[in-house]
């Protein structure tokens, strides 16, 4: 092997290297988006821990003084212990003004509607809970809507939760 084949090669390798890494912080950063709040048992196993619903709190990450708090169902035992286990699409949201709102421009014209403002991994690949976030200007309400999709096939479920905006005291 040539000496320029063997650094093409290492380039390679580094590049494949950095794009993982890449990647695992971004998968990283989506568990790291909500803060958990707590969680019930609903359904004991033997090996690995019960199944479980999680609560976790998000903020809106472009407007300040929304909140929202998600609840859906984590999958246990021995593939839930290790991260392969696919959890159920079975969440529920509730959002809440927890401080004064200003609306963006962008997301009072209607621009940013359906915008992925929360992102969530429920499978080792290919699934994933989400929340998107609506502007009523005939309300002045903001929408939050959570459903979990999948590559190929999504799911129906899904739950709103509406904060309408109101001067803060």
């Amino acid at each position: 092997m040539t000496r320029l084949a063997i650094n093409t090669k290492k380039f390679t390798l580094l590049k494949i290297a950095h794009v993982f890494v890449l990647m695992s912080a971004l998968l990283f950063a989506s568990f790291l988006s909500a803060e958990k709040i707590g969680s019930v048992s609903t359904k004991f196993k033997l090996l690995g821990p019960n199944d479980k619903i999680v609560i976790e709190a998000f903020d809106d990450p472009d407007i300040g003084g929304a909140t929202c708090y998600l609840s859906r169902a984590k999958t246990g035992g021995v593939k839930g212990a290790v991260g392969v286990a696919e959890d159920t699409s079975d969440a529920s949201i509730a959002c809440r003004q927890v401080g004064p709102i200003s609306l963006p421009e962008k997301i009072k014209n209607g621009d940013l509607d359906g915008d992925e403002v929360f992102k969530k991994s429920t499978s080792l690949l290919f699934k994933s809970l989400q929340v998107a976030r609506f502007y009523d200007p005939k309300r002045n309400v903001l929408i939050y809507l959570t459903y979990s999709d999948r590559i190929i096939e999504g799911s129906p479920k899904n739950s709103i939760s509406t904060i309408p905006i109101m001067p803060w005291h």
